[in-house]
């Protein structure tokens, strides 16, 4: 039997729009990298990055110069997860269901609560991937953001200024979770619109882009557990600024030691907060940092000091991080399915196939994506602890 979704398409979309759903904010906020193609997990996606460049001097001559060689450097991601969530129908059960809601209206809702699924797993993996790969931190582990001001707002944009990430270019988004949101909703400046000069917070509760930033909220944000280190410092030798790899030494491990996204500071620098991107579990080694590294060098024997347990709101840029989503894979000729559709999910904008599978007085119905995430510049994500 062909043309089996297609007859119910608009069923899908129906039901997708019904559904009650968990707030996306990082999902629309990251680079999408989307095809027909299909893909196997493991394959891998890739990406050019040129280097910084070198300024000479300009020498007046009858000859034109050669140029420097430059290298493009080549960076990779995987896909690493193929997901799927199967929904099963017999002939009982259809005529059962449509002697009440009906198959149309119950196997709709089904789907949608599929890719409500996948979706709410992809927010909840690019909230980690970007958290655990930013640069610095700014704000107070523990204490929710926006209480009474928008500083952290300015604070972090900041940081991604700082780090030569452009901030004036619409792409840039601060996603938080619904806690933070609240007490940014509750900010009387942004109430007032002779202040705020908009009136989309109070009058639908929409939060509106301040200082360049795309404000979204999340239920994938996640809250991060501090490493539980103590006595970390840094070897003889010290770390110079811009350093992003750190070896430390003299740390006592307590099983979990340092882990990738602490919030660690170093007795030589009372200013910045640093993020690990790379931890560590034994009592000397390496961790790295997020680019652009140190800001302040730090010299033989400074502590370093895990910060506290924290919710990790972010702002970032779309360049700093990536979502690759493809089909899974299929055999030559196809498989066994009577019908594939791919669609599009009007929620989280991602898409999603979907295959209808015949059986012996039974059909399945199949929903599936293959993805990978990868944050590609930690130098344009900001954390903002909660």
């Amino acid at each position: 039997m062909a043309n089996v979704l297609t007859n119910l398409a608009a069923d899908i979309y129906r039901a997708a729009d019904i559904v009650g759903r968990e707030a996306v904010g990082f999902i629309p906020s990251v680079t999408i990298n989307s095809g027909i193609e299909r893909v196997a997990v493991g394959q891998t996606v890739r990406s050019h990055f040129t280097r910084s460049a070198t300024v000479g001097d300009l020498t007046p001559a009858m000859t034109i110069p050669e140029g420097t060689d430059q290298t493009v450097d080549t960076k990779t991601m995987t896909l690493t997860k193929q997901r799927g969530v199967a929904i099963p129908w017999t002939g009982e059960d259809i005529r059962f269901v449509n002697g009440g809601a009906g198959y149309e209206t119950v196997y709709g809702d089904q789907i949608a609560q599929a890719m409500r699924a996948i979706c709410n797993e992809i927010e909840i993996d690019l909230a980690t991937e970007a958290y655990q790969n930013a640069s610095r931190a700014v704000g107070t582990a523990g204490t929710t953001p926006f209480a009474s001001n928008l500083d952290l707002v300015v604070d972090a944009r900041q940081i991604l200024f700082d780090n030569g990430m452009p901030v004036t270019d619409g792409r840039l988004s601060l996603i938080m979770d619904s806690l933070a949101g609240t007490k940014m909703r509750k900010l009387t400046q942004l109430q007032k619109v002779n202040e705020s000069g908009d009136t989309r917070l109070l009058r639908q509760g929409t939060l509106i882009d301040i200082m360049g930033a795309m404000l979204k909220e999340s239920a994938g944000v996640v809250t991060h557990t501090k490493g539980a280190g103590t006595g970390y410092d840094f070897v003889v030798a010290g770390e110079a600024v811009g350093q992003t790899t750190l070896s430390v030494e003299g740390g006592t491990v307590n099983v979990t030691g340092i882990k990738a996204g602490d919030v660690i500071t170093h007795a030589g620098d009372a200013v910045n907060k640093y993020v690990v991107n790379t931890g560590t579990t034994a009592a000397s080694g390496d961790i790295v940092i997020g680019s652009p590294g140190l800001r302040i060098a730090g010299v033989d024997a400074n502590e370093i000091t895990i910060g506290n347990s924290y919710t990790a709101n972010v702002m970032l840029h779309q360049a700093a991080v990536e979502l690759a989503m493809r089909a899974p894979a299929k055999p030559a000729g196809g498989d066994a399915a009577v019908d594939v559709m791919m669609v599009q999910d009007p929620h989280s904008g991602l898409v999603f196939e979907i295959s209808v599978y015949k059986g012996f007085n039974k059909a399945m119905i199949y929903v599936a994506a293959v993805w990978g995430k990868k944050a590609w510049k930690p130098d344009g994500i900001a954390l903002v602890m909660g």
